[in-house]
């Protein structure tokens, strides 16, 4: 999907109302949040009984806390009843909730406020699940990365705006007067209207299981929901992976207003323009991933997401640490000072991996989730993700008690992101070996997927293809949108280096009858239960890569395989390859130094899948050959 048609979602009835209610919402969250965090900060006078210093950590705290303690029960509402009714009472809720927050504003109640920022946790707890519930049953697989792209981009463009209405309006006077807080609550109620109208046009969306009984013990059910999570063991870990990212993004925002004033020497002004870069990076990064991904789930993204953000935080640290200064400064002031550019470089460019972390993350639970249970998945999300930045905000305090600087605290944080990402690639080598396929596919070659759509997009499935180089595993895993089993010769299976990865991607290696029969047998017993499971293999029915750029004759393994287990055969055809460094023309591979510059064009082209009573050698080398074609 091109840049074009990622936005062309937002002109679709099936897309947009939802993608402006959301907006609204994100954005009004953010006015409140912000205006008030900037209030206490800046006008602490305002309101008696109020702590400048832990007061951001406290406003984060209390937002959090409707995420723990009802995030089951509104993960089973989102299950049971229909969702554009769920979204309209959920914004009718928001008018109400503003309302209260225009009488804390207007008398400076910080009671009140408190209250307010509870309720508005609680109205985000209750659209939180349906928000992410929703685009499965209105988006296709190969539009979830570009509209989930969207949505954090749209997010983030909401902080953006709500961050600068909320830090303008809260500095509003009147001669010596302060007249900012009226305005704050009037503008909250203007967006909380806006959204409620304009939720009256999200479609209708059937709810996946109307007749589940809410279980209404936030803690029993809390449990139950965290254990049907972990039911998938990489859709369990990738809730874990976003919810460290919002430990990471908690800690970062939540810190700014202290990192600009007591680091940067920044008033209220720096403070929205650190908010303002960490929001555009967000954003960045979320719709660059759909152009990244080649329109489908590609979660080869995270790793590189995840060393993005490691790397611009350490960098952070080097570039903040030891400033002083000795009075505030506006925006010209700020940018006066050479280092501070590197600052918000950093910023921008952590913030933009972390939408190169995050967008694939959730494609992939939505996409792996069974629609009868996914907005419960997505409430346990949001439970992890709560804990995590509970854990961040303590994580925060304990390390500014006992004297660490913000610089140093985000020092820590980089370099923690290492050693979690580290512990779950290591767990799930998945993510690592997508990685390492994106990046071959992105650096060395130009990858088009032709008819990609082919692959099953569930079930079981023999792949065929024609054996060019010791590369083709690795494009092909790239080109899947599933995870995919290789069976291969046992020699390239036990090849210095490779050997690693093959192991890593589950490959089964293979043998002739002549060679090692006790070894084919169990490679074909393997495959049966792969296939059984409902797992994609690929074998080269060649048996070998071949030294001409010619076809091979087919061999007898693929009929081998679907006597036992009658599963379509899908035939494709790798053009491109021959002629690279991993091939064998001109010699041995791998021998010579690259014969061609970077980004070679290859593509993979797809064939219509054939019914496994017609999928003989000859039939289907027949079929191969077609795909493969005139390469020039």
């Amino acid at each position: 999907m091109s840049q074009q048609n990622q936005f062309r979602l937002l002109r679709t009835r099936r897309f947009a109302p939802f993608f402006w209610t959301q907006f609204l919402g994100a954005m009004n969250d953010n006015l409140f949040k912000v205006a008030f965090t900037s209030l206490v900060t800046y006008h602490t006078a305002l309101f008696d009984g109020v702590d400048a210093k832990s007061a951001a950590f406290l406003i984060s705290a209390i937002f959090i806390a409707p995420f723990v303690l009802f995030s089951a029960t509104s993960g089973q509402i989102a299950d049971k009843i229909e969702k554009s009714r769920l979204i309209r009472l959920v914004k009718t809720l928001e008018i109400a909730i503003m309302l209260l927050g225009l009488a804390g504003f207007a008398m400076h109640s910080a009671p009140l406020l408190y209250t307010g920022t509870f309720l508005m946790g609680l109205h985000s707890t209750l659209f939180g699940p349906v928000k992410f519930a929703y685009l499965p049953q209105h988006l296709d697989e190969t539009e979830l990365v570009g509209g989930n792209g969207l949505v954090e981009m749209g997010t983030f463009v909401a902080i953006l705006l709500g961050t600068l209405l909320g830090g303008e309006l809260a500095g509003l006077t009147h001669g010596e007067k302060i007249v900012g807080p009226f305005y704050v609550g009037a503008a909250c109620v203007a967006l909380a209207l806006a959204g409620r109208m304009v939720s009256a046009r999200v479609p209708d969306s059937p709810a996946p299981q109307p007749d589940l009984r809410i279980n209404w013990n936030p803690f029993s059910e809390t449990w139950r929901n965290l254990k049907l999570a972990r039911t998938d063991r990489t859709v369990f870990l990738s809730l874990l992976g976003i919810s460290w990212l919002w430990f990471l993004g908690a800690t970062f925002l939540t810190s700014f207003f202290s990192f600009a004033k007591d680091v940067l020497g920044g008033d209220q002004n720096v403070v929205t323009l650190l908010l303002a870069v960490f929001s555009l990076g967000i954003g960045t990064g979320s719709l660059l991933c759909e152009r990244l991904s080649g329109r489908h789930v590609e979660i080869g993204l995270v790793p590189f997401g995840s060393i993005g953000m490691t790397v611009f935080a350490v960098d952070l640290f080097f570039a903040s640490n030891g400033e002083q200064h000795g009075e505030l400064s506006g925006l010209a002031g700020f940018a006066a000072d050479p280092r501070h550019w590197r600052v918000l470089i950093d910023l921008f460019l952590l913030a933009m991996f972390g939408g190169f972390y995050s967008v694939p993350l959730y494609a992939l639970i939505q996409s792996r989730c069974a629609p009868t249970h996914r907005a419960r998945i997505i409430a346990a999300n949001n439970i992890l993700n709560s804990f995590f930045m509970i854990g961040s905000s303590l994580l925060a305090v304990v390390l500014t008690q006992a004297g660490f600087s913000i610089p140093q605290l985000f020092l820590v944080v980089g370099l923690l992101n290492a050693v979690v990402a580290i512990y779950i690639y290591s767990l799930v080598p998945e993510f690592l070996l997508r990685f390492i396929a994106w990046i071959l596919v992105h650096t060395v070659y130009r990858l088009k997927r032709v008819n990609a759509e082919h692959i099953p997009a569930e079930g079981a499935a023999v792949l065929v293809c024609n054996h060019v180089s010791f590369a083709d595993a690795v494009v092909l895993m790239a080109a899947s949108p599933r995870p995919v089993r290789f069976l291969m010769d046992h020699r390239i299976f036990k090849v210095p280096l490779m050997s690693w990865f093959f192991r890593q991607a589950k490959a089964i290696p293979i043998a002739p009858a002549h060679e090692d029969p006790a070894m084919l047998e169990r490679a074909y017993d393997e495959v049966a239960r792969a296939l059984a499971g409902g797992d994609l293999v690929c074998i080269f029915p060649e048996g070998k890569i071949t030294a001409t750029g010619e076809l091979n004759p087919f061999k007898q393994g693929v009929q081998q395989i679907i006597r036992r287990t009658p599963v379509p055969v899908v035939p494709m055809a790798l053009r491109g390859l021959w002629g690279s460094f991993f091939s064998r023309k001109g010699g041995n591979a791998m021998s010579r130094p690259f014969r061609r510059g970077i980004l070679n064009r290859l593509e993979l082209v797809v064939g219509d899948p054939i019914a496994p009573e017609l999928a003989t050698p000859e039939a289907l080398q027949q079929v191969v050959q077609g795909l493969r074609g005139e390469w020039r």
